[in-house]
């Protein structure tokens, strides 16, 4: 039964006027409870509250607001939030912190629910005249604490907490089983083993004690309103976009990118450069703001200087590009504020302090990020340490924001510190599968192994006895996502091809916690030196993983081709059960097709005779499938499809995880050929899904790159008379193909790196969220395109797999088991999986560049000849030229001239010194003027550099390069030697590590429990090497520098 009353609202009008809101509000008597405890039939469908906890918490409204973080923690259950509480944080925080409660109540790893408590008639309290908003919402919650405690009958405590000393008086004696304490108060006698709550707290209230500015003199505009924000941007008059601030020249220059952001049209193409930190207005980096464009006789242009080190940045308008639409921002339309890593300066004594804690400016890792003020009492103890900070406000009086610390991550440049500051910097929390999410797992050990249900030889179509299947992966691969398998069928007229799965989705079911993990993981993060995987070990290293000689599920795609044309003459799609006859890796499976002997570990143990006729078929196998990714690849050739460069290396470590040395992949067909298989599934995955599901197929595109991001690419190459035409993908990989230097094969290898670096990111989306000629993948030359084959560590495949499956059931006339995501929620997913994947590749090369660090840190650049290598111009810069490395992947600045206005002199034996001079930039080239004369570095010259480590305090380390010859570092002659001495070093050293490795494995042989990081983070130890080649050709599509690094190049075919 409803009853209703009147609810009167007093608001703002747009235009200030205040006006007088009458609405009816419905009370009921029957609102769920979402308590396992409830005896009275409360329609709990969704979520709820275990009935064996101590006590439920309610917090008040302040305490939502302001304490929220600690409610984060999932070590709290039995939380109950109310709709009063929920309310007010969303008009008095905002929509970002009111998502944050959404999150977290959908989320089922939290133990806590929403009661809405404003429409249950006897929880309901109306507003009386005169009493102030806060203090009718703290009686709001109280009133639904005590609902609470007698709808349960008294079953379980209610603690309701709150700030406000005098509701802890008035309310904490009324109603017995009903307690009223305060924040501090309830975590000392509840939680009081839960040290990290208790320090954030005291963090939180520290700041919230100082958050009143002590400056009243205003430092930075207001902003605008959100209505007038909103009403300039439909006009026209203000531009809407994401603020990114210059890694370079994070002081002085910003960018708005405005693509992808609802503008009316204007001059403006993609971006408004926002040149100082007045003109930002308070914006971080991230930022989704609102700019003003200023006049264009104030408009100003990039700056095309070097910036060294750490010294001032140079803003003058000499060294300028030529003038871009300039503005200032007015408002923020929504703040983008993470967790921040920062290191607190060294201790002086102007810092302002109190009898309990110190207010200090922390300077933030990122340097994109202004220095945050927080206070704290542990200043002069974490001189030397890394922290974990957020940021509480930015008001108008305060040049800086002020926050709170979070936690302490260690000592600054400990491996495991800088390791976890990498993961925070891009916002990915990979903490320790929990045990509920393990117990979803099946079991397969010693005492109770798994294996294939009967049902499901029944359902899927079994191959184990009628095909060769076998895979190709990297040296000690564990998770083997796909296997592969051809045969000649019809007397030799058709070629089946099969391109075999791992069927992960058969383990993770939908909506279960396994798989809202793995979601929120999106994929699995690849470092340096290890790897946190998406899936529990039990799946991803065993029963997921296609390994030799065991019965797995899997999705399979095969092809039935003619023979000689290569046509597709049927497909079919369906599960399966397969037996991988042949764990190969890519060398063992190249030395085969070379027919070369080799020994084939499965076939060790067989006599000559089964051996020999078991290698030839496996042989002829291999053969077969190289002939079909031959040609399929000179098809996506004719079509366009682009070959760019990209670096593959590994960091050898040793057992103190030390690097000693740097280990290219050398490019061999074999990966061509697996690569083109898997090229191949996924476009044919991607148009089954998205012709049975128009409006609701996950697919990934890669738009076509902007002619202005060819710009550096063609001057470059027109420099050493080549002309690259951009106009198609086709003439792009045509004009590539022709620009060859049959003195120095390293140009043709530079102007690939550059039309890598104007591409545009490749990016998943839902088919109803793009009209479909924006489905094409310009790279691949395919019009449509997804990602299926390793859905072991990639979250989308998950999502195909699922797709695919509910396509061949309503093929087949089965009516599917659970409706598809919509539109709107799968474009949701891939969004928030396109922002895991970057920062992945963020994480990827961040600890790429901090192993290369640590493997030049301990080398004396004036004395190891590891040091000092060859480098090749690939850019001119006023101040200085871009140089790469070959011998070791590493691209960075070389300067010409230095911060005492010294230049780069060149003796006669090409020896280079500072001396007084000047320096002057050409379109191809750079001179510098000194009393050795006029020295010229021109395009694609090779110099010596000599590589050191520049040290940081508060910030990552970083390679310097300076250039101490004009000339290469070896002549050819002279080059071989060392090239074949570091060959042999590099042997050597992969030699030990395998030795090292196999004796790990003995080891861990006779050792049955889990090593402590893998107990800790239910994951491998060791970075597994099967991502490398996707990895690889993924970043073909990206800005090469977030590659990893110091390799010598590969070429790749672009795949992702």
């Amino acid at each position: 039964m409803l009853q209703s009353r009147s609810k009167i609202l007093h608001l703002k009008s747009c235009r200030g006027r205040k006006v007088r809101v009458v609405r009816e509000h419905y009370l009921r008597e029957r609102v769920s409870c979402y308590s396992s405890l409830c005896q009275a039939d409360c329609a709990n469908d969704s979520k709820v509250l275990p009935g064996d906890l101590t006590h439920y918490m309610v917090p008040d409204a302040g305490v939502v607001a302001d304490y929220l973080e600690i409610l984060e923690f999932r070590e709290l259950q039995g939380i109950v939030f109310t709709q009063t509480a929920c309310q007010a944080v969303q008009h008095s925080k905002g929509r970002r912190q009111y998502s944050r409660i959404r999150n977290l109540l959908k989320d089922p790893r939290h133990d806590c629910v929403l009661f809405a408590n404003e429409f249950q008639e006897y929880s309901y309290c109306a507003r009386e005249k005169g009493e102030s908003q806060e203090k009718w919402q703290t009686r709001c919650v109280y009133s639904a604490a005590v609902w609470y405690y007698n709808h349960l009958a008294g079953m379980i405590n209610i603690v309701m907490i709150t700030e406000d000393l005098d509701a802890v008086a008035r309310y904490s004696s009324l109603n017995s089983g009903v307690y009223v304490i305060s924040v501090k108060d309830y975590l000392e006698n509840f939680w009081e083993q839960l040290r990290a709550a208790h320090e954030l707290y005291s963090s939180l209230s520290q700041a919230l004690q100082e958050k009143e500015s002590e400056c009243t003199e205003r430092e930075y505009t207001e902003h605008l309103p959100a209505e007038v924000l909103g009403a300039g941007v439909k006009s026209g008059r203000y531009i809407k976009g994401m603020l990114e601030v210059s890694k370079h020249h994070p002081q002085n220059e910003a960018s708005v990118l405005t693509h992808g952001f609802s503008n009316k049209k204007t001059d403006v193409s993609s971006s408004v450069l926002v040149c100082d930190s007045k003109s930002r207005n308070r914006a971080v980096h991230g930022d989704v703001v609102v700019v003003e464009l200023l006049p264009k006789s104030e408009w100003r242009g990039k700056v095309t200087a070097l910036t060294e080190g750490q010294g001032e940045e140079k803003n003058g308008e000499d060294n300028e590009s030529k003038p871009l639409p300039t503005g200032r921002v007015v408002g923020i339309h929504q703040r983008n504020w993470r967790d921040y890593v920062v290191t607190f300066p060294l201790r002086e004594g102007n810092q302002s302090q109190s009898r309990n804690s110190q207010r200090i400016l922390s300077v933030p890792w990122d340097r994109r990020i202004p220095k945050i003020r927080i206070s704290t009492q542990q200043a002069d103890a974490l001189q030397d340490h890394r922290v974990v900070v957020r940021i509480d406000s930015w008001e108008s009086t305060s040049l800086y924001p002020n926050g709170h610390s979070v936690r302490v991550l260690g000592r600054a440049g400990e491996l495991e510190t800088e390791i976890q500051t990498i993961l925070i910097e891009n916002s990915i929390n990979v903490l320790p599968f929990s045990d509920a999410q393990l117990r979803e797992m099946p079991i397969n050990s010693p005492e109770k192994p798994w294996s294939v249900d009967p049902a499901q030889v029944l359902e899927r179509r079994d191959l184990r006895e009628s095909h060769l299947v076998f895979s190709i992966d990297p040296r000690g691969c564990e998770d083997v996502d796909d296997t592969l398998s051809v045969r000649s069928l019809n007397n030799g007229k058709v070629l089946e091809l099969g391109v075999h799965i791992a069927d992960v989705t058969h383990f993770v079911k939908e909506g279960s916690l396994t798989d809202l993990e793995a979601r929120t993981r999106a994929t699995t993060y690849y470092l340096a030196d290890r790897r946190y995987d998406m899936l529990p070990a039990v799946l991803s290293a065993d029963l997921c993983s296609l390994l030799g000689g065991v019965d797995r599920y899997a999705m399979s795609v095969l092809w039935e081709l003619d023979a000689h044309t290569f046509a597709v003459n049927k497909v079919w799609y369906g599960r399966t059960l397969i037996r991988s006859s042949y764990q190969l890796h890519y060398e063992l499976a190249q030395t085969l097709l070379n027919g070369e002997q080799v020994e084939v570990p499965e076939l060790a143990k067989l006599d000559t005779k089964e051996k020999d006729a078991k290698l030839a078929e496996l042989t002829q196998a291999l053969e077969m499938l190289r002939l079909v990714a031959r040609h399929l690849r000179a098809q996506r050739d004719r079509e366009g499809a682009l070959e760019l460069e990209g670096v593959e290396v590994r960091a050898q470590l040793d057992e103190e995880r030390n690097i000693t040395a740097l280990v290219p992949r050398q490019p061999l067909e074999v990966h061509e050929t697996v690569a083109e298989c898997m090229i191949y599934a996924n476009h044919w995955v991607a148009r089954k899904i998205q012709e049975t599901f128009p409006y609701q197929a996950l697919l990934r595109r890669h738009p076509p790159p902007r002619e202005e991001f060819f710009s550096e690419l063609v001057e470059s190459a027109a420099a050493k008379g080549f002309t690259i035409k951009t106009r198609s993908n086709k003439a792009l990989a045509d004009s590539l193909n022709q620009a060859v230097d049959l003195d120095d094969p390293l140009v043709n290898r530079l102007l690939r790196r550059m039309a890598t670096h104007a591409m545009s990111q490749a990016l998943y989306f839902s088919t109803g969220a793009q009209p479909q000629d924006q489905y094409y993948h310009y790279g691949l030359a395919l019009d449509r395109y997804t990602h299926f084959t390793s859905p072991i560590r990639r979250y989308a495949d998950i999502v195909v797999h699922r797709l695919l499956t509910a396509a061949i059931d309503m093929e087949n006339g089965v009516v599917p088991g659970k409706a598809l995501a919509s539109n709107k929620d799968l474009e949701e997913t891939a969004q928030h999986i396109n922002k895991k994947n970057r920062a992945a590749k963020r994480a990827q090369k961040l600890s790429t560049e901090l192993f290369q660090c640590l493997y030049f840190k301990e080398r004396d650049p004036e004395t190891e000849q590891h040091c000092v290598a060859d480098a090749v111009i690939y850019s001119i810069r006023d101040d200085g030229v871009l140089v790469f490395v070959p011998e070791y992947g590493v691209n960075g600045p070389v300067y010409m001239k230095n911060r005492e206005n010294q230049v780069v002199a060149v003796g006669q034996d090409g020896r280079c010194e500072w001396q007084s001079g000047s320096v002057r930039r050409h379109t191809d080239h750079i001179t510098t003027t000194s009393a050795l004369g006029t020295s010229s570095f021109r395009l694609f010259d090779h110099i010596t550099v000599r590589i050191s480590v520049h040290s940081s305090r508060h910030h990552a380390d970083s390679l310097h390069l300076d250039v101490i010859s004009n000339k290469p570092h070896h002549s050819a002659e002279s080059q071989q030697p060392r090239s074949q001495g570091h060959r042999q070093l590099v042997q050597e050293v992969v030699r030990q590590a395998e030795e090292a490795h196999q004796q790990a494995q003995e080891k861990a042989a006779q050792r049955p429990k889990l090593s402590k990081e893998e107990r800790e983070f239910c994951q491998s130890k060791t970075p597994n090497l099967y991502s490398l080649l996707e990895e690889v050709r993924e970043l073909a599509l990206m800005d090469l520098q977030t590659s990893q690094s110091y390799s010598h190049y590969s070429k790749i075919v672009i795949l992702q």
